[in-house]
Parts: structure tokens; C-alpha cells; sequence
């Protein structure tokens, strides 16, 4: 373990702690004398009679006895910090990270705009460049597109802003085309289709990429406004705000337009739950959400991910766009994101089109271990000579495509070692914002300079441009520093994920070598290979070939690596946590070998159990997430993975005694 790793997280057992003690005091010393030397003229608020006033004393001590109090409360907390936590995508927070939060918190910066926020908006945005660089998109102003990103509360508002700017980009073709018509305006050639914007039809408008739409409102702007006066080119701009589904709601836009059908959007089996709620929260509606079956590794299989484009084609439905995972919730699994965009190229001699978002909350700080310290996408023959297996060559091929997709979520708090709340956003073109800017004339002061302003100039008024309004500078301090100490590369942050995925591919084999040592008790299985440091468990007694009764034999494991808020936390050796398979989620074959390799019989394994109080509808699986680095024991530390595969086994002789 190198000693930058070992000086970057407080440690399992705040070995470090008299460096954040000092740390702390340090900087809380400071933030007092700059408040005392800001205006040191002005007399104190707050005397030394005041601070002996009966009435302070009391509320001294009344709020320390519910600091106390709270104190004690938190002991019953989850203990992300140990290597005996493997559940949850939760760990230990890196230091700088946690030292700056507290710090940054102390000038409590919102960072809404420039104004409130003129040193943590900056590094914000600069946050923003650095995670889109990593994904190799280009954030060179000169560049077109120009990629940009901010921090969110976390991946699910993410998820939410991605499709609020599919939805911008999608309709305002037609609604740019039905004003042109109205004012009388020439429109420019759409080189693809070979006819002007207004000569399209509804359809073709909805096929148009997000460079077009970009490109095609730029030259829209640029002819329509040249000689006209600000009262003019108001007109103009509120005429084609009126045509705008931002403006009629869904369902008046579709009343409007009779020959559109609303559109969908495509997400894997495997897509966390977010996507639900983003369709609710949008008024798109779930009914619009189409599921892509998975292959046998829980990844989006690209031919069904292409039938159902097809399938929505068919129908006349335009896709507003399709969702591809870097590491699934339940599983750890990546998607083909490469095969995504070869379908996407396909689709486009057609005339049809899509936009691509990718779900990296979790493996997003992933990609630190392709990415050289020149920025170079690092060969995989390269980074496997560190690994067993990791990276195949359908991960490889899927992080190496990131930089060509339209944008990314990522979750600094979550493999980024960073508190929360601390999501991400990335667009691979920043001009996307002028498609969704919201102004509030107590924020943000707009003059007639800011009509010539760039749009990177523009982003300083960060709160008209995405979902969220005021918003910590904190987070962005954590996040910034912790980049600036740990660079999002191999040699940098790569140094920690590689400790993770090593841990992984070192359960796998213990679990492979050591399994038969239970066989006359249990059959234990990995059901799918592992694309990250996530690790899945299926346990089924000997003998046993009902599904209920398997899935109630996993639960009672879990029973004992679960967290009890009246029991005192340190009575539990590990703590876990648990996924499903669920029914309908799995194709029908892959279901039948897994269920085959576990000795169940494939016809207990049911949609809609007759009894509901038999579990049959799932395959309930043990779930590992392996992000301590200090699991594997390396450089001679304790092996905390073969410590609990000989508490796991103990634990199933225990259970089947």
C-alpha cells in the first residue's frame, strides 16, 4: 500500500486522526482570524458579559448535551469505514475531501452563481472539465463541441437533468420550424436531409442529432438577428418560445401537433429506478419507458437493444433517448456503449436518430485506470498485465467509446471517495445550456453585454442552467481537491480503484477455490463475471431444488450481516448486503442455467407466485461491493476477503446444522 494512499483516508481505525485533528483546528483558527481581520475596526457583536449571560450558559449547555446526545445516536451508524463493510456502494471518505468540506462549509458558499460564489463556482466548473476529460471528451473553448459539467446532488437528479436536455434539444426543431413560419424566415439547409428546416417534416425534425440542433439554431440566430433591434429580436425569440414544449406542456404540445407521437426512452433490465422516476418527473409517463433485455453478464444485449429502436421506429415513436450503464447498481456490470454508438451511426444513413446518456454513477471513477497521465487512452493488453481478467475486452471497448457520447453521469460520492451529496453531470457539447436557461432577476443581473457573452461566460450564472438552485460550494471544494491530490488517471486515482478490483478478482478466486469445502452443505455460485470490483453470491442448500426455500436460506444469511439499530453494531463480524434477479429480467434460457448450475428446478421460478409468502419470483443473490482498499491485505495487512469467506462458510454450517 503506497503512503499516498495510506495519507489519503482517515483510516479503519482513525490511524490518522491526529492529522485531521490538526488539520481541523488548523483551518477553523484561520476562518476565525479572517472573520476577526475582516473590518477589525468594527466592534464585537457578541461581548465577553454576553457569553456570562445566565440565559448563553444555558443554551451552552443544552445544545452540548444535544451534540452528546446526537454523538451517541451516530454510534449505531453504518460503519462504511471498515474492510468487514461489503454491502452497500458506501466507504470511507478520502481526507482532503472531508477536510475541505468542513472548511468550505465554514464560508458557507452557495454556489448558485458568481456572486455567492466566487471561488467554489469556479472550481466547480473546473470539476467539470476534469471528469470530462477523463471520459475523453474535448473542453478546449476553441474546440466544437466544447464538453462542460457540474456537480449535482447525485446521480438520480443527474439522470433527471440528461433527459430535461434530451427533451429540450429533441422538440426544438419543430418548434424553431413553426415559428419560421409564422414570422415568415428563411431557414438554413440541413446538409443530411438536403432540404431547409422548414421544408422537413415533423418526424425528420425529431431525427435531427443534438449537433444539428445546435448548429441549426446558431445559424437561425446569426441570420435572423443581424440589423434587427433588441425589441425585434425579442419577438422573434418569444415567437418560438410559444411553439415550445417547455412552454405547452406535454400534452397541449402533442394536442398541437397531432401527427407526433409521444416519445420513449430506452434503458436496460438492469437500470437503477431513477429512470422511473425521471419519466414521472418529466410528465413523459413510465408507460414510455422501454426495458432492453440483457445477455448472460447482465449488459444490455445489443441485438435487442437494436429491435427495440426498431420495435419504437415502427411505431412512429421518436426515442428521445437510450441509457447505457457503466456499472449497474445491483450487478457492476457495463453495457456495450460502444455497440450503442455503431447502432447510432447505422441509424443516421437512415435518417434516424438518438441521443445517448450514460449511467456511470458507479463506474464512472473507473475510467481513471484507462486514462494515461498525457491523456492518452491507455491498450488493454497494457492495463490487464495488472489483472487476472479485468478489463475484458467488451469493458475495454465500452470505456474507450465514452468520450463520443452525448452525456454522462458520474458519482463523485460514490467511487470518488468524496461526502456526500456530491453526483455529477457531464455534456459532451456545452451548448446545449442555451436550449434551457431559466433567469431570475434577483439572481442573475442580465444587461445588453451579456447578449454577446460566450456561453463558458455564461455558466458563471450556473443556476439558470440546470435543476438544482442553491447548491453547497463545499461539494465542489471536496471534489476539487481531491482531484487535485489524486489526478483522474492511473498513475493518480487509478493507484485506489486498482486495489478494488484487485480485491474482487481475489474473492472470485477464493470463492472458486474454496466452494467445495461446503459442497456437502451448500452449492455456491457467481452467476455472472464481474466487470468492476462488485461481486454477486448465489447460495442454495444441498439437495434443495425449490426456489422459495433457497431464496429464504439466502435471507436468513443476510439476517446475520444486516445491521440491527437495537443491537450495538460491533456484535456483527461483516456487514452486507443483498440484489435480486428478478423474474422477467433475466431471458428465460439464462434463467434455466443459472437455476441448473444451483440444483433448482427452472419451474419454481415464477412470475406471480400463487402464495405470496413464497419468494419465487427472484433468485436472491448475496451482493459485495469491494471498494475499501484495504480488503486484500496487500503488503502484508490483513486479508479481510478470506476472513469472511471462513465467516460466510461458518455461518452456512451454522444455518444448515
Amino acid at each position: 500500500m503506497s503512503g499516498r494512499l495510506n495519507a489519503s483516508f482517515l483510516g479503519p481505525a482513525a490511524e490518522n486522526h491526529p492529522l485531521l485533528e490538526q488539520l481541523v483546528v488548523e483551518f477553523l483558527r484561520d476562518h476565525s482570524y479572517w472573520r476577526r481581520n475582516f473590518h477589525p475596526g468594527d466592534p464585537p457583536a457578541i461581548s465577553h458579559r454576553d457569553q456570562h449571560d445566565p440565559e448563553y450558559i444555558e443554551f451552552v449547555s443544552r445544545m452540548k448535551d444535544e451534540l452528546m446526545a446526537l454523538s451517541a445516536e451516530l454510534k449505531k451508524a453504518v460503519p462504511f469505514f471498515s474492510p468487514r463493510y461489503v454491502g452497500h456502494m458506501s466507504s470511507d471518505i478520502m481526507l482532503p475531501a472531508f477536510v475541505a468540506k468542513i472548511l468550505t462549509t465554514l464560508y458557507n458558499p452557495n454556489n448558485v452563481s458568481e456572486d455567492a460564489a466566487p471561488t467554489t463556482l469556479a472550481k466547480e466548473l473546473e470539476v467539470g472539465e476534469q471528469l470530462a476529460r477523463m471520459f475523453g471528451m474535448a473542453t478546449d473553448p476553441d474546440r466544437t463541441p466544447c464538453a462542460w459539467g457540474h456537480l449535482t446532488s447525485g446521480g438520480t437528479v443527474a439522470n433527471y437533468e440528461a433527459l430535461w436536455n434530451f427533451r429540450a434539444l429533441r422538440f426544438y426543431p419543430v418548434a424553431l420550424a413553426q415559428g419560421a413560419r409564422t414570422l415568415g424566415l428563411a431557414t438554413p439547409l440541413i446538409p443530411r436531409f438536403g432540404r431547409r428546416l422548414d421544408e422537413l417534416s415533423p418526424w425528420e425534425l425529431l431525427n435531427l442529432s443534438i449537433d444539428e440542433t445546435v448548429e441549426v439554431r446558431a445559424a437561425c440566430v446569426q441570420s435572423w438577428l443581424a440589423g434587427r433591434s433588441r425589441a425585434e429580436a425579442l419577438e422573434i425569440a418569444r415567437t418560438i418560445n410559444r411553439e415550445r414544449i417547455e412552454t405547452l406542456g406535454v400534452a397541449e404540445f402533442f394536442a398541437r401537433h397531432r401527427d407526433l407521437r409521444p416519445p420513449v426512452v430506452l434503458v436496460p433490465t438492469s437500470g437503477h429506478y431513477s429512470w422511473e422516476k425521471a419519466m414521472k418527473v418529466l410528465g413523459l409517463g413510465t408507460a414510455n419507458l422501454r426495458k432492453v433485455g440483457v445477455d448472460d453478464d447482465m449488459r444490455m444485449d445489443p441485438a435487442r437493444f437494436e429491435a427495440t429502436l426498431e420495435t419504437a421506429w415502427s411505431e412512429e415513436r421518436p426515442i428521445l433517448g437510450a441509457v447505457g450503464v457503466l456499472g449497474t447498481t445491483e450487478f457492476g456490470t457495463v453495457d456495450p456503449i460502444h455497440e450503442m454508438l455503431a447502432t447510432r451511426e447505422r441509424a443516421r444513413k437512415r435518417g434516424l436518430d438518438f441521443s445517448i446518456h450514460i449511467d456511470a454513477a458507479w463506474g464512472g471513477y473507473l475510467t481513471t485506470i484507462f486514462r494515461g497521465a498525457d491523456g492518452s487512452f491507455r491498450e488493454r493488453e497494457e492495463i490487464a498485465q495488472d489483472f487476472e481478467r479485468f478489463p475484458s475486452p467488451t469493458v475495454h471497448a465500452a470505456f474507450r467509446a465514452l468520450g463520443e457520447v452525448d452525456s454522462i453521469t458520474v458519482d463523485p460520492h460514490k467511487l470518488g471517495y468524496v461526502p456526500y451529496a456530491a453526483g455529477a453531470f457531464i455534456a459532451r457539447n456545452q451548448e446545449v445550456v442555451n436550449f434551457i436557461t431559466q433567469r431570475a432577476a434577483y439572481v442573475f443581473d442580465l444587461g445588453e453585454s451579456d447578449v454577446e457573452s460566450t456561453t463558458r461566460d455564461r455558466l458563471h450564472n450556473l443556476g439558470q442552467y440546470i435543476l438544482e438552485g442553491s447548491k453547497p460550494g463545499s461539494s465542489a471544494a471536496a471534489v476539487h481537491i481531491t482531484h487535485r491530490m489524486m489526478p483522474l488517471d492511473a498513475a493518480g486515482f487509478g493507484t485506489i480503484i486498482e486495489e478494488t478490483i484487485h480485491a474482487c478478482e481475489q474473492l472470485r478466486q477464493i470463492v472458486l477455490l474454496r466452494r467445495d469445502e461446503l459442497a456437502d452443505l451448500a452449492v455456491v455460485r457467481i452467476p455472472f463475471q464481474s466487470d468492476s470490483n462488485l461481486i454477486c453470491l448465489a447460495i442454495n442448500p444441498a439437495g434443495n431444488r425449490d426456489l422459495a426455500v433457497m431464496n429464504a436460506f439466502g435471507r436468513e444469511l443476510f439476517a446475520e450481516m444486516k445491521v440491527d439499530p437495537d443491537k450495538p453494531v460491533q456484535v456483527k463480524e461483516f456487514i452486507g448486503s443483498y440484489t435480486s434477479l428478478v423474474h422477467g429480467n433475466m431471458a428465460p434460457e439464462r434463467a434455466a442455467r443459472l437455476l441448473g448450475e444451483l440444483g433448482i428446478d427452472p419451474a419454481t421460478f415464477v412470475a406471480a407466485p400463487e402464495d405470496p409468502s413464497r419468494e419465487a419470483d427472484h433468485v436472491f443473490l448475496l451482493r459485495h461491493t469491494l471498494m475499501n482498499p484495504w480488503l486484500a491485505g496487500r503488503d502484508g495487512g490483513r486479508n479481510y476477503l478470506r476472513l469472511y469467506w471462513d465467516y460466510l462458510s461458518d455461518l452456512i454450517r451454522r444455518r444448515l446444522a
